[in-house]
């Protein structure tokens, strides 16, 4: 396969795992917060092909997602976009400066807590606006539902990861699909 094609399939057959992940994996967990499994295929889209794909991934799996299984439209949208690029973004982030599997472990534990912190932040400001409540009910729920739903999240997302790196390397070197060939 040339560079050209694979440069544009690879990052396609990404979006299309990423957004079945979303669709088929949607799992309540903390209240009306459901978990999916999208970000791990972010993630290590990411970490595998730097933190531009994990960007770019993470929009249109997100845009996707807005007109199809979203119930929330374009809050959603933004929502889902930054929750997966404050995990992905910043996990790739890291690892492009130490390209090994220690390096990669570092990215996705950083990338937890940031996108934890991140996400308490954006449902205090944004969560009052989709939900319907005042910003006072919102903030009372931010310990008891949106910490331990993102702790929750952000540690599945990093450790099914980083159980599936080394193998998911592996295949993509095996198929010639890695950033390197």
């Amino acid at each position: 396969m040339n560079r050209k094609a694979k440069n544009i399939t690879t990052p396609a057959m990404l979006c299309a795992l990423a957004y079945a992940a979303a669709a088929a994996g949607r799992i309540p967990l903390v209240l009306f917060l459901k978990y999916d499994p999208k970000d791990i295929v972010i993630a290590i889209g990411g970490l595998l092909f730097g933190p531009l794909a994990s960007f770019t991934t993470a929009l249109i799996v997100s845009f996707a997602e807005m007109f199809t299984i979203s119930e929330t439209g374009v809050l959603g949208f933004l929502m889902n976009a930054v929750s997966s690029c404050s995990f992905a973004c910043t996990a790739a982030w890291i690892h492009k400066k130490k390209r090994t599997f220690p390096g990669a472990v570092t990215g996705l534990l950083c990338g937890w807590l940031c996108m934890v912190f991140v996400m308490l932040c954006w449902n205090y400001f944004i969560a009052p606006i989709y939900m319907g409540y005042p910003r006072e009910a919102v903030a009372e729920l931010l310990i008891s539902a949106f910490l331990p739903f993102n702790l929750i999240k952000g540690g599945l997302n990093a450790g099914i990861a980083m159980i599936l790196y080394k193998p998911a390397v592996s295949a993509f070197r095996h198929a010639h699909l890695d950033k390197t060939t």
